[in-house]
């Protein structure tokens, strides 16, 4: 009961919404890139929300099911085709055993998320299926996954008749939207820097970005205190300013600490949208408040239960 990977796609790891407490040996959280895409997926199919997806970054893979199952597909649009036939998102999908699932470079966005129902059947580390490519871990928690590789699968599943619902494609307009704001908050060493200068330039994100950080190219930003910050706490959204005066922004597998000084924070609701920047797309910041994030991190998280409350019902009509 499994899925092989016939080709592996550009950068196709096992992900779940993170592994947490393990910061302060060195670990980062890790996780989703896009956690609401990958937590959607999960509950399209009824699954736990935190169970481990497939992300897939910028190419993806190409999948054989050595048994039924039941999928999901959320996040960036790869041009998914099953059997040689489109495969439609955002709503639960049969598959036969021997299907061929094969994902190509995506149209807009980075990231793709394909949940199986009842998950992967893969041994946690410390807590967590997310992997981690630069930590020293055996096995497939320790790399990108490969052609050859076995993906186990929880339980065989098959449905009674093809499902006509879904969610609307629209909750992922942050992935297709042209002009992007991205949302934040004044950081810890806001002060050091001249004022709304994050806010009033254009930036992009370059090549050089990977899961660890975004890194962003425009008008440096000016520092107007020359002071030394030691080490400090960083978190996933973090925005530190190096010398060269050119943003990083700390993403999913970002180090648990950090010496450069933060300007800002990016709000948790804009995460996502940030993971589906693509390199040389044009963005912008606003800055909020703490009360503007938290409403906005509410309402959304208000979506999810209804969707969840929605999702729970209509599996209750078939099983």
């Amino acid at each position: 009961m499994s899925i092989e990977i016939i080709e592996q796609g550009l950068h196709t790891t096992i992900q779940d919404q993170g592994r947490l407490g393990y910061q302060s040996y060195g670990f980062p959280v890790s996780g989703a890139m896009d956690d609401f895409a990958a937590k959607i997926a999960n509950l399209l199919l009824n699954n736990e929300a935190n169970l481990a997806v497939l992300e897939m970054g910028y190419v993806g893979p190409t999948l054989t099911f050595h048994q039924n199952a039941i999928i999901a597909v959320t996040g960036a649009d790869m041009s998914a085709n099953l059997n040689d036939q489109p495969l439609p998102m955002y709503q639960p999908v049969s598959i036969k055993a021997g299907d061929t699932l094969q994902f190509r470079t995506v149209k807009t966005g980075g990231f793709a998320y394909l949940a199986v129902k009842d998950g992967f059947d893969i041994l946690e580390i410390l807590g967590s299926k997310s992997t981690v490519v630069r930590a020293d871990i055996d096995g497939i928690l320790g790399r990108k996954l490969a052609v050859g590789d076995v993906l186990p699968l929880c339980q065989a599943h098959q449905l009674p008749s093809p499902l006509h619902w879904g969610i609307r494609s629209a909750m992922f307009e942050y992935i297709s939207q042209p002009d992007k704001v991205i949302r934040y908050l004044e950081g810890a060493q806001a002060e050091w820097f001249e004022s709304d200068q994050l806010e009033s330039r254009d930036w992009t994100l370059s090549t050089q970005s990977n899961r660890m950080g975004y890194r962003l190219e425009g008008t440096p930003l000016e520092q107007i205190h020359e002071k030394q910050l030691l080490t400090e706490a960083t978190a996933y959204g973090s925005i530190q300013v190096p010398p060269n005066g050119l943003p990083i922004i700390l993403m999913a597998d970002g180090q648990p600490t950090g010496g450069y000084p933060k300007i800002g924070q990016v709000a948790k609701v804009d995460l996502g949208k940030v993971s589906q920047i693509r390199p040389g797309q044009p963005f912008t910041f606003q800055k909020i408040t703490l009360e503007e994030a938290l409403s906005l991190l509410t309402e959304r998280e208000e979506n999810v239960k209804r969707i969840q409350l929605f999702t729970k019902e209509k599996w209750g009509e078939i099983y």
